[in-house]
């Protein structure tokens, strides 16, 4: 009796991995090429840092004698908010250094709209210039590679367009680190 029920545990959980597999293999028939490695970057990041936020930016240091206000003045700004500045006028207490900047550029946020309301939470418009516990300066932005890869591939011509701001993005960060200007 005990053998025909190992027996048939056996032969149904080979089912179960059998269809789960047919399952994982259709997902992945659906899903942009580059999706298995954004992944597997995103779940290294997260194990690592034990933190999804942290796993989910990109993050510039800010190299040594390079002031906030070099860094701002090589930003393209939209708008600005001086969080330091407001959490100061509401404790009465100085805060360290964070100011988030907007850099958007508008069409291609509306064609990405277009494509899905949820990108309304995703848009990589923000770059935040923070100064950390220590005193150092870092630069953060939203890692876009979940948004450009992470599901089903984005229209050719939207995904291309998402492709250039993050390479904008990116070397606005890098450039603005290093005092690039």
């Amino acid at each position: 009796m005990l053998k025909r029920i190992l027996l048939l545990w056996s032969v149904l959980s080979l089912l179960g991995l059998g269809f789960v597999g047919i399952k994982l293999y259709q997902f992945d028939q659906k899903m942009d090429p580059s999706a298995k490695g954004v992944y597997w970057s995103f779940a290294q990041k997260i194990w690592q840092n034990q933190s999804i936020v942290e796993a989910n930016t990109w993050r510039y240091p800010v190299e040594e004698g390079i002031t906030a206000e070099d860094v701002e003045h090589n930003l393209q700004v939209v708008a600005e908010l001086p969080l330091y500045l407001q959490v100061a006028a509401m404790t009465g207490e100085k805060f360290r250094y964070i100011k988030i900047f907007m850099m958007c550029n508008a069409l291609t946020a509306a064609k990405m709209l277009d494509h899905s309301d949820a990108f309304a939470a995703n848009l990589p418009c923000r770059v935040t210039l923070i100064e950390d516990k220590t005193g150092r300066l870092w630069l953060y932005a939203l890692n876009m590679d979940m948004m450009i890869y992470g599901g089903k591939p984005l229209p050719e011509g939207l995904k291309q367009e998402a492709i250039k701001v993050k390479t904008m993005i990116q070397d606005i960060m890098s450039r603005a680190a290093s005092g690039d200007f």
